[in-house]
């Protein structure tokens, strides 16, 4: 049997299971009493399921780091993380000495195809670049994103659903969401969602530049009303300062877009520290300067790239100055102690890598934007089993080349992505 030690201890209750589970397969070298049958096939090695990741510095998502941490993963699942064990014979080991693990990102705000096909290739995408789960919010009139949502599919990034979002009626934009005009049917439109059961609700509350009525805050409240009656939590699309403090006394739970009109005063500093776990995904805005996106050359097709790269390869001073109201206004509420998770808008595969940069740039360090992008994210997902590397959780984590306490783009330097246990062929 081989004996390896590795780590400091740190797992808390689950980890202790894992490690007593390891520590007994370990030391069952005395026979069975009841012996196979003469000529029967010998029963696999105790850790043939086992893979254990030896010597990386871990970055749990929670705050906390590991340095020179192993780590065991068992049916998808981690197993001892960071602690003095003896591998189980039969278990195979992965050195990943001056490598950093992190947790997959999950991405709070997307808007991903409706088809089954192009989804799941958009979930396939978001894999590869490290994105271990999407929410999309509130285009999703068809029923194949509720039926990719209840796949298990090997190599893809799970899906969330707002379903159809609720609105004031916008003629000539996105026909998808629920148009409402009276309380009542802003009630329907909650229940019609609630049948569906849809993983949050969404309502967009902005005039798009003058061009529409805005919803009015007696149908947001029926909105957020009605849907906590029905089990639901609701995030807004905001654009100013007034709406987001109306929403937050109507008792909203999360804002899909930070403040973007001015900055942030007093006291709407106030009402967000009358609510603890209300979470704020900022969204940046493109932050209006040339940017080198050379690190996407060969992830992503020729033309693609191109495209991308010709979008930011001039400075742009309206952008800047809208980057700059966003930055500061995030810098702040992240000081406060407003829990900020990852979310990015779109459907751009690597954005979350690009967002993560510039939640840097406005002011949060590199650790408060890990945990943004991992432990927070899943919290507002509800997913208990991401978002930290600890035992008992799905075994989603990025091997990065170097550290991106150090410098956030460190997240771009894959070396390898693990989905629920499993290596994802990145090159597909």
């Amino acid at each position: 049997m081989h004996n390896n030690t590795f780590g400091p201890y740190r797992a808390g209750f689950g980890g202790l299971l894992a490690l007593v589970g390891l520590l007994a397969l370990a030391a069952c070298s005395s026979p069975d009493p009841e012996q196979p049958a003469a000529g029967a096939a010998p029963s696999a090695a105790p850790g043939a399921n086992t893979t254990i990741f030896l010597g990386a510095r871990v970055i749990v998502g929670d705050g906390s780091v590991l340095e020179n941490a192993s780590f065991a993963v068992t049916d998808g699942r981690f197993g001892a993380v960071g602690v003095t064990f003896e591998a189980p014979e039969g278990a195979t080991r992965v050195d990943l000495a001056g490598m950093t693990v992190m947790p997959m990102m999950l991405d709070t705000h997307t808007h991903l195809s409706t088809e089954r096909e192009p989804l799941i290739a958009d979930l396939e995408r978001r894999a590869s670049f490290g994105v271990s789960a999407a929410l999309s919010l509130g285009m999703d009139a068809t029923e194949a994103p509720f039926q990719v949502r209840s796949e298990d599919l090997a190599g893809a990034a799970r899906y969330l659903t707002a379903g159809r979002g609720i609105t004031a009626p916008e003629p000539g934009r996105n026909e998808a969401p629920h148009w409402v005009t009276t309380e009542d049917e802003a009630r329907a439109a909650v229940r019609d969602e609630a049948a569906r059961q849809v993983d949050i609700l969404k309502l967009w509350v902005d005039d798009r530049n003058g061009m529409y009525e805005k919803l009015s805050p007696a149908l947001y409240t029926a909105v957020i009303d009605e849907a906590h009656k029905n089990g639901l939590r609701v995030t807004a699309h905001i654009f100013e300062l007034e709406d987001a403090k109306g929403l937050l006394r109507a008792g909203v739970d999360a804002f899909a877009h930070g403040i973007r009109d001015t900055d942030v005063d007093d006291e709407v500093i106030g009402l967000f520290r009358e609510r603890p776990d209300f979470v704020v995904v900022p969204n940046l805005p493109n932050r209006g300067v040339a940017t080198d996106l050379s690190w996407l050359r060969g992830q992503i097709p020729d033309d693609q790239f191109e495209t991308a790269q010709t979008a930011v390869a001039t400075d742009n001073p309206d952008q800047q100055a809208a980057f700059g109201i966003q930055a500061r206004n995030l810098a702040r509420l992240s000081a406060e102690g407003v829990k900020i998770a990852l979310g990015t808008d779109g459907n751009v595969p690597w954005g979350p890598h690009l967002e993560m940069a510039d939640m840097v740039v406005a002011g949060m360090t590199e650790a408060q934007v890990i945990v943004a992008a991992t432990g927070t994210a899943a919290q507002l997902l509800r997913l208990e089993d991401a978002g930290t590397i600890e035992a008992g959780k799905s075994a989603d984590f990025i091997v990065l080349e170097a550290n991106p306490l150090e410098n956030i783009t460190n997240t771009r330097r894959i070396s390898a992505v693990y989905l629920r246990g499993a290596a994802v062929d990145r090159g597909a």
